[in-house]
């Protein structure tokens, strides 16, 4: 009896990384890669004519937008379409943000490809895929509630978000710009924007506030 194979699909601007994954992936019985993209716009364009993918993997940074503004493209053109996000940013600060935006898991890069494999088999079957840590940490937050600093944080773009999470990691706007492959104009725009949003004063004010979220998320 012939047993049909979930169809993935990988989105990463990292084509070493998509090749890896797609190995991965391919080597397993019960699922295959069906298609490639690097970027958003070339995700989105892919779904609206391929309409059998089962789950797409998908990135934090992309070049030509956000990853989580993506999924949130991709639910607008298919809403039961399950996404998992596979990121080499830190899940302790992102994942809950995947999850508000549509996500169904998360995991690390860093992680070994079993953690993968097991990863996509949850989603698949309905489930949210997060580590242990992070488990119990979105638990504490439900118990607890979510303090003020936390609730403007959620305000943000996800593009500001992550802009944020550069500026508290040490990161210049320079560094910034060239990280998410933006202009620095753009990135000078999303702290101002910041800035009004948190109600910080000035560009020092922004940088201790950001170090300190990013402590704090750690």
């Amino acid at each position: 009896m012939l047993t049909l194979k979930a169809q993935v699909m990988l989105v990463d601007d990292h084509a070493m990384l998509r090749h890896g994954m797609a190995m991965l992936i391919n080597a397993e019985p019960d699922m295959e890669v069906f298609a490639e993209a690097g970027d958003g716009d070339e995700a989105l364009a892919i779904l609206k004519t391929e309409h059998h993918a089962d789950i797409v993997l998908v990135d934090v940074s992309l070049k030509t937008r956000s990853g989580l503004d993506l999924i949130k493209s991709m639910h607008m053109l298919i809403p039961a379409l399950p996404v998992l996000v596979v990121s080499m940013h830190d899940e302790a600060v992102y994942a809950e943000r995947a999850l508000r935006a549509g996500a169904r898991g998360y995991v690390m890069k860093q992680e070994p490809g079993e953690v993968l494999i097991t990863a996509i088999r949850e989603v698949l079957k309905g489930n949210i895929y997060l580590s242990k840590q992070m488990h119990t940490k979105l638990l504490n937050r439900v118990v607890t509630g979510h303090s003020a600093p936390e609730l403007l944080v959620n305000s943000l773009t996800p593009s500001e978000f992550e802009v944020l999470h550069l500026i508290g990691s040490g990161h210049s706007s320079q560094e910034i710009a060239k990280l998410l492959n933006r202009s620095i104009k753009t990135i000078e725009t999303h702290r101002f924007n910041i800035r009004t949003k948190l109600n910080l004063k000035d560009g020092a004010d922004l940088i201790r506030y950001a170090t300190h979220w990013i402590s704090e998320e750690h």
